[in-house]
């Protein structure tokens, strides 16, 4: 080993107020002192549980198509060329190559390379009297390609699209083992467009999310100068040139590409560096190999912690390397002053952007290299702890960093040493246990030893008084199992102390004559004291294990109850709940409206409500996303706990909770991330709302041209007739019959518009829920007769036949609805059947229904349209009748209102037949009202 000691080699790191001295110890070819063959089981011994992870997603991946993107700062870069330069590479091998979507933008080069491939049509999509071009998702999975060139992976849909965002597109692609080439842009992934809107200021509104491309399989840089792109812009080989000058002016300024260019070059290092590190996890390669520069530190409850933690964000940001803490729980007890530091110092670590692993383990030194192997740290840093005490070293000679060193093999290790850390060490040169035992332990351990004295005393001479030094002892090992270090330690030096006054010759004295039983008195002494500690040593890390066990199982338990859950309401349930079971505090969730502000207060218990002087608090938090409160630096005064929820791309609120202490150490770090669960369950139930919402408005508006068209079409014809009929009788003198002509054009388009405003009236109270159903006796006969007089002029080309059985009973319905009901079935024979044929009513009662059937003569409805037969403004276009399509949409609703049903099917030899069943009373006498 070369140890190199230096001072002040670092001065642009090391602060002058910081007054560091640091040792660099640099290990190679170190050997640890274990066999080979021991050593390699040691390191690549697989974890069961990461293996069976590994190998599920390596199934998973092997049924799942590859993504792969090709990356680049800005537009103009080449992503599209270079993806169609390799799909036609991919083609000359004699792969099968679509292209889904690629937009060339008119470019001759780029156009060159789309001849030769065959390109799937682009679905038509009409919105707002434009018509779009969207990816044939069925068409591409109908065909099955091996592989599918799919542009702008970031862009958002038409309105009517199976996807609200091409993405979705593509992971249904890949889903169905159809692998995908694919281009991005730095500035659309979700994580980067706040930071990039700042640069350019521009806001970018088509958006990525970081989870899609960090799952991609493959990700390759198309990257080139930014004089080579402002080039490019020039010639108008990016933009036309008109659109290319504005476009230098605004996004495409040499200092913008520049700093793009960097956010996209460190993105796909970063990307690189994480692959590195699954590839030697996945293949358990011992680390670290020292492809770039990854920095661990080492932290824990002591103050020079935050030190430490600084120095180390300030070398990770001049070395340009990526840094990560470690914390090691170990069975010592820890004191509330400690769990506050500790609290601290991992607050500090999240505040300058690092990670935190923490782990269990009785040796720090292990913990500390196993995860250095597994994470692919190149260096470590840990704090000085100067010489080792008296009592430490004898039972070991080599300090903490003196074991690390040994041990590290390649790892460079850094030890850093301050003011703070000499004034911490003293103070705590030697540390007593912790004695936390009530009284009860104490008194139940010296009744013990004192009830075993008892029962031995009668049988010494039988036994002899060595053997009750075994029985003694067996009861201090039963005890230790049951009670704390301190009761045992009592339990150690009484029962010593009462074996030689009651046993020990001479007795009833603590006088000892022979060596021999000076000897056995002081092994019967450390043989208990030591007995003592293991077993409640190893109480304390069976405690350990069951803790984290049972947060385990607690975060497992919160995220298959938050995976279930069907809105917002009962997530904050399930988090209320979980919250009072696992940490015994009330929580309370004030939420984000529509109008992303702090005002929603719908989800706190009933008649509570908070304090305008709290919400000013959670408002706070939730625009800063600090924590407030009380035991915080911030609003200390109150009475609450403001913790910030924290999603992946949104802020959905604030929970406020009511707690005695301040949570610390372990239970911090557990309380972050069962907080964290709970947001992102939030965040996603705000997303599908969201997405309802969006697709809500799509249907709105998809729903207001269809209206909007069938409306303007309806009125004006009649009113056209209206017009026009009433202009010529006003203008001009005609005989009394052109005029009683005239007339009934006028009463008949009136009549028309009076239809369709009671089928929009009928519409809306049906949605509404207005529709009310006063039921009464009723002859199915008057029913038949009122709709065929009403419609005796519409019936005229067509044979009406009404089929009645004699035996037909009185029937319990409400009669306007029902009339209504065949008036319209009727209206629509009429408007669709051929003239001559015939039309036919059926009633008969059936099984306590009332069962109506209309039958005509018409087309029919082809068996793709007739699922869609009852839906509002749906009309299938086999015929040249108008309408709004809502007279099948209203039958149907006041059948429902009867809580029957009503179907359609094609009759064998042309035609349909609606079948009504409505659940009624019958009467065949004159027992009603």
């Amino acid at each position: 080993m070369n140890c190199i000691r230096k001072r002040n080699k670092i001065p642009q790191v090391i602060s002058p107020n910081q007054h560091f001295e640091y040792y660099v110890f640099k290990t190679r070819n170190k050997t640890v002192n274990l066999p080979q063959e021991k050593k390699s089981m040691e390191y690549n011994r697989p974890n069961p549980d990461e293996l069976l992870a590994s190998l599920q997603q390596e199934e998973k991946t092997r049924k799942r198509g590859n993504l792969k993107i090709f990356f680049g700062m800005a537009p103009g870069v080449g992503k599209t060329y270079t993806m169609l330069e390799t799909a036609k590479a991919d083609l000359a091998k004699g792969v099968h190559v679509v292209v889904g979507y690629v937009e060339s933008h008119n470019r001759p080069e780029t156009n060159a390379l789309l001849e030769g491939l065959t390109v799937v049509p682009r679905k038509k999509i009409k919105y707002k009297e434009t018509e779009l071009e969207e990816i044939d998702l069925d068409g591409i999975l109908e065909m099955h390609p091996y592989l599918v060139l799919v542009d702008e992976l970031a862009h958002t849909n038409a309105p009517g699209s199976r996807h609200l965002k091409r993405y979705q597109d593509v992971e249904e692609l890949l889903d169905n083992g159809i692998n995908v080439y694919t281009t991005v842009n730095v500035q659309h992934l979700e994580s980067r467009t706040d930071t990039i809107s700042q640069i350019t200021g521009i806001k970018i509104r088509e958006t990525l999310p970081d989870a899609v491309f960090e799952l991609a399989d493959e990700v390759e840089l198309v990257d080139i100068t930014p004089d080579e792109l402002l080039n490019r812009l020039a010639e108008g080989k990016v933009y036309a040139p008109e659109r290319s000058r504005e476009a230098v002016r605004n996004f495409f300024r040499k200092g913008n590409i520049t700093a793009l260019r960097e956010m996209s070059l460190r993105l796909v290092a970063d990307r690189v560096d994480k692959q590195l590190k699954t590839y030697m996890q996945q293949k358990r390669i011992q680390g670290p190999w020292k492809s770039g520069m990854h920095l661990l530190v080492m932290i824990g409850p002591s103050p020079s912690s935050a030190q430490l933690i600084r120095w180390t964000k300030t070398l990770a940001y001049t070395l340009g390397a990526n840094w990560v803490a470690l914390h090691v729980q170990t069975p010592q007890i820890v004191e509330e002053t400690e769990k506050k530091q500790l609290s601290d110092n991992i607050n500090l670590v999240r505040e300058l952007g690092g990670e935190l692993i923490t782990t269990s383990g009785n040796d720090l030194v292990q913990a500390c290299l196993d995860i250095s192997r597994k994470e692919n740290i190149t260096h470590i840093i840990v704090g000085k702890s100067g010489k080792p005490n008296k009592i430490s070293s004898i039972f070991s000679k080599k300090s903490l960093i003196d074991q690390l060193i040994e041990k590290s093999g390649n790892i460079d290790v850094y030890v850093l040493g301050s003011e703070i850390t000499s004034k911490y060490r003293n103070k705590n040169k030697f540390k007593f246990p912790a004695f936390t035992s009530g009284i009860r332990e104490y008194a139940i351990a010296i009744l013990t030893v004192v009830f075993s004295v008892l029962l031995c005393l009668p049988i010494t001479e039988e036994i002899g008084y060595q053997s009750v030094a075994f029985i003694l002892l067996f009861v201090l090992t039963v005890l230790a199992t049951f009670l704390r270090i301190g009761p045992i330690l009592l339990a150690a030096v009484s029962g010593a102390l009462a074996w030689d006054f009651f046993f020990i010759p001479p007795q009833f004295t603590l006088h000892i004559d022979t060596a021999p039983n000076i000897l056995t008195f002081l092994m019967f002494f450390t043989i208990a004291l030591l007995n003592g500690i293991l077993t409640s040593k190893i109480r304390k890390q069976e405690q350990l294990a069951i803790n984290r066990e049972e947060r385990t199982n607690a975060l497992f338990h919160l995220t298959k109850e938050l995976s279930q859950a069907t809105g917002i309401r009962e997530v904050v349930r399930i988090g209320t709940e979980d919250i009072r079971k696992y940490f015994s505090v009330d929580a309370f969730f004030i939420l984000q409206d529509e109008n992303g502000q702090l005002a929603n207060q719908k989800y706190l218990p009933k008649d509570y409500a908070f304090s305008e002087n709290e919400m000013g608090i959670a408002d706070w938090v939730f625009k800063h996303s600090k924590k407030a409160g009380r035991f915080t630096d911030t609003l200390p005064s109150g009475n609450f706990t403001y913790y910030p929820l924290k999603g992946f791309r949104s802020k959905p609120g604030v929970i406020v909770i009511k707690q005695k202490k301040s949570f610390a150490g372990e239970t911090a770090i557990f309380w972050e991330t069962f907080l964290t669960q709970i947001s992102q369950s939030i965040e996603h139930q705000f997303l599908g709302q969201l997405a309802r919402k969006t697709n809500i408005l799509n249907e709105s508006d998809r729903l207001y041209k269809t209206l909007f068209n069938s409306i303007s079409h309806e009125l004006r014809i009649p009113v056209a007739t209206i017009m026009g009929a009433s202009d010529t009788l006003l203008s001009t003198e005609y005989p009394d019959t052109a005029k009683t002509e005239l007339y009934g054009e006028i009463f008949k388009a009136s009549l028309r518009l009076n239809r369709l405003i009671e089928n929009l009236l009928n519409m809306s109270r049906l949605e509404s829920g207005r529709i009310g159903v006063h039921t009464n006796w009723c002859d199915v006969h008057d029913l038949f007769h009122r709709v065929t007089d009403n419609l005796s002029e519409e019936l005229q080309p067509y044979r009406i036949e009404t089929v009645i059985p004699d035996s037909m009973p009185l029937v319990k319905l409400d009669f306007g609805l029902v009339e209504q009901v065949l008036h319209n079935l009727v209206y629509n024979s009429c408007q669709h059947a051929p003239a001559g044929t015939t039309i036919r009513l059926k009633a008969f009662y059936d099984n306590n229904n009332l069962v109506i059937q209309e039958m005509d003569r018409g087309p029919g409805f082809s068996d793709d349209t007739l699922p869609y037969v009852f839906n509002k403004f749906y009309r299938a276009g086999n015929g040249n009748a108008g309408g709004l399509g809502l007279g099948l949409s209203i039958v149907k609703g006041f059948v429902e209102a009867h809580k029957g049903t009503v179907s359609v099917e094609n009759r064998q030899n042309g035609g349909v037949r609606f079948t009504i069943q409505i659940p009624s009373e019958i009467s065949y006498g004159n027992d009603y009202e």
